[in-house]
């Protein structure tokens, strides 16, 4: 059969005109698009080279007739009219997919059911017995499709879908279709990429269909090559030896593509599961040594060391909102991804497929182009990028120290002047410290004079003030002109707009509640202690997010995490555990009640390119826990509260009256060499050595306070606590 015939070859919405370059370059005429498709003709073996080639399409299929139909007795009509003696052995097997709407069919099934009926009465008036239907792999798969009036029936040449390459037989939790992904690797250039020897990698690879994918794209092995089963082999118009001439030159050209030289084609993903199913594609695919995937945290993602690796192409599918399960995490997840591009890959090309487009302008990077796709039924978008200093988006919204204040200490009365003199000359104290130190968020003042009874600390070009408790011989009016006083100040003396303060304010009318809450604005911003960038609110909460004072103990845990298992009990916003993930901590675990803060911990954690399957958060209440759980651990941070009487919670807690029994739990999941490290803020806290006498205890209060907090002895109480007396 070379004569010429007509022929449909479907594929995702998005992809049309991608699917007509690939069918036209096959030698194919006559190549129309269309919605979710490309009509075209040629002889038998162009539509057999569509099967093998194509990396884009689902099916081809090959109409055999087209009709008027209005209802079901003309669909049965159109389909019984066709000599399917031409097509279909009466011994072999066949099944219908049938799309549409008619008059009197409403259901595919139906409709399908009444094209099978046409079939099988067409073989039964001419041979008196008919094909039988088999769904799954049937010698011919008939194609119906009824549309404004019309009915196209088509043989099915390639069978199943052929994004189903063969090679994946298991993927993530939102696997990536494969025609999807050659799609997305044809928009980044990748073929052009890779032919001036760049390396591609995908920092989130889950099953690795993207690498895959550009491995076969790069060597031009046919996609279906991997393939068992194809529509045309039952088919009686099948002209085998055509097949096999075409299948004989695509394993000729994958043998020649194998014994060249390959760029470096790599993936990364924290999840040790979807790895395996990688592993397991790869060498289904015949890719084993030309593809390689590692386990690394996004955290991790740098520029392969290799010298002669100068460009390539970092291209990935972030999770979705549904994949992570807190779409408001993935924006701090974009924004690490869009910090690791922009410090490690300047001069690389960069591609993100994303059913969260809005999250691509996280990342802080202005894209070159964009593409609409869908991924299934969801709309998805892929970003181009170039990773260069030109298309870097810097982040206006907060200046340090700009616009600087008009006021000057002439402007303000007696005791501003005097409190903005007492913070600059904090300031100026503690400067040549925080440099050397490279810290950004510290506390200037603490109640230094008794009448300001404030904490005033200071976080990358915010100020956040806590007023304390006034005694009750105050009179309420000198304490609200002195707080005045303080706000009128720090501008001043800061050189900070007075937006950027934020005043946590005793509420004097009602003595029962500690802080008014300020208001519901959800607004974190980013700050950088050590190695980690931390999420802080400064108006909603009594507290940011960060507790300052408890610095050296942070820094301390990243630097004895390496290697070790860590677990955080009371977490909060679990910024320890951030510390202790990024010192190569081999797991963390974070304990709270909080849903609050357990969001706030995921939050952290993507800002750090940290998955949860490394680090897990565990919603619980800590005394319950503790008395369950039978891991080990070789790193703990015990920092409860002082007192919690939490609904939630079984019982109530007091660190004076249970920090003995609190302790003895924790330390039986501490593993024999390993170090618990036990702090509170209780000011009249006493630790129980006696009760304790079974540990080796080490008063660490001291070296845990920081120069900024020196002046407050009592703010909390450290000690590490270790097996053995």
């Amino acid at each position: 059969m070379s004569q010429p015939l007509s022929y449909f070859a479907t594929c995702p919405k998005g992809l049309e005109s991608l699917l007509l370059e690939e069918i036209r370059s096959m030698g194919a005429t006559k190549v129309k698009e269309t919605v979710a498709g490309v009509h075209f003709e040629g002889p038998l073996t162009v539509a057999y080279r569509a099967c093998l080639w194509s990396r884009l399409a689902n099916r081809v299929l090959m109409p055999v007739s087209t009709a008027d139909c209005y209802n079901a007795d003309e669909l049965y009509a159109a389909v019984k009219a066709i000599d399917w003696g031409q097509h279909l052995a009466v011994d072999g097997t066949f099944a219908i997919d049938f799309s549409g709407k008619l008059r009197d069919i409403n259901h595919s099934h139906f409709g399908a059911l009444k094209a099978k009926d046409a079939i099988a009465d067409d073989f039964m008036q001419k041979h008196e017995r008919r094909p039988n239907v088999d769904t799954d792999k049937p010698d011919v798969r008939v194609n119906v499709r009824v549309a404004k009036g019309k009915v196209v029936i088509s043989i099915d040449l390639s069978g199943e879908s052929l994004h189903r390459r063969g090679y994946r037989l298991s993927g993530g939790s939102a696997p990536l279709k494969e025609n999807l992904a050659a799609a997305i690797l044809l928009r980044a250039d990748w073929p052009g990429i890779a032919a001036q020897g760049g390396a591609l990698l995908d920092p989130m690879c889950g099953s690795g269909t993207l690498l895959i994918e550009g491995a076969l794209m790069m060597a031009n092995i046919a996609p279906g090559l991997f393939r068992q089963h194809w529509g045309f082999d039952g088919w009686l118009g099948h002209d085998a030896n055509g097949w096999l001439q075409l299948v004989d030159e695509a394993e000729a050209m994958e043998l020649q593509a194998k014994n060249r030289q390959w760029p470096e084609i790599r993936g990364y993903d924290a999840s040790p599961k979807a790895l395996e199913s990688a592993q397991e594609n790869i060498d289904r695919a015949g890719l084993n040594g030309k593809v390689r995937v590692l386990r690394k945290e996004l955290s991790k993602f740098v520029k392969p060391t290799h010298s002669d690796i100068a460009r390539g192409l970092v291209v990935t599918n972030p999770p979705y909102g549904e994949r992570l399960g807190d779409e408001s995490s993935l924006i701090h997840l974009y924004r690490h991804l869009g910090q690791r591009l922009k410090s490690e890959f300047a001069g690389w090309k960069a591609s993100v497929f994303t059913g969260n487009p809005d999250l691509g302008k996280q990342m802080g990077i202005r894209s070159i182009k964009q593409y609409q796709m869908f991924n299934g039924a969801i709309p998805s978008k892929l970003l181009n990028f170039d990773i260069s200093e030109a298309s870097f988006v810097h982040d206006s919204s907060r200046q340090v120290g700009a616009p600087i204040a008009r006021k000057t200490l002439d402007d303000l009365g007696d005791g501003a002047r005097m409190f903005a003199n007492r913070l600059r000359k904090n300031k100026k104290n503690l400067s040549k410290w925080l440099k050397n130190k490279e810290i950004s968020c510290y506390r200037l003042y603490d109640a230094d004079m008794p009448e300001y009874a404030v904490a005033v600390d200071y976080y990358e070009g915010w100020v956040h003030v806590a007023e304390y408790a006034a005694p009750a011989k105050v009179d309420p009016a000198a304490a609200e002109q002195r707080l005045n006083d303080v706000i009128a100040a720090i501008p001043v003396a800061l050189e900070v707009d007075s937006k950027y303060v934020v005043l946590k304010q005793r509420n004097r009318q009602k003595g029962s509640s500690q802080y008014r809450k300020q208001e519901e604005s959800g607004e974190l911003f980013e700050v950088k202690e050590g190695q980690a960038k931390l999420l802080v609110n400064l108006k909603d909460y009594l507290d940011t997010g960060l507790f300052l004072d408890h610095r050296p103990v942070r820094l301390k845990i990243a630097e004895l995490a390496k290697g070790n298992r860590f677990l955080n009990l009371f977490s909060y916003t679990s910024t320890a555990s951030v510390h202790a993930a990024l010192g190569g901590a081999t797991f963390t675990d974070s304990v709270d009640l909080s849903s609050t803060y357990l969001e706030w911990s995921k939050k952290n954690m993507a800002l750090n390119g940290l998955s949860e399957t490394q680090h897990r958060m565990i919603r619980a209440d800590v005394l319950e826990w503790l008395k369950t759980c039978d891991n080990q651990y070789d790193l703990i941070l015990l920092d409860p509260p002082t007192f919690s009487n939490s609904k939630k919670m079984e019982a109530t807690l007091d660190i004076q009256r249970d920090h003995v029994g609190i302790i003895q739990d924790a330390m039986k999941l501490l593993s024999a060499d390993g170090v618990l490290i036990f702090s509170n803020n209780q000011r009249k806290f006493s630790l129980d050595s006696e009760a304790l006498a079974e540990f080796t205890i080490e008063n660490k209060t001291d070296w845990s306070l920081d120069k900024d907090f020196q002046r407050s002895k009592k703010i909390h109480q450290c000690w590490f606590i270790r097996h053995g007396a």
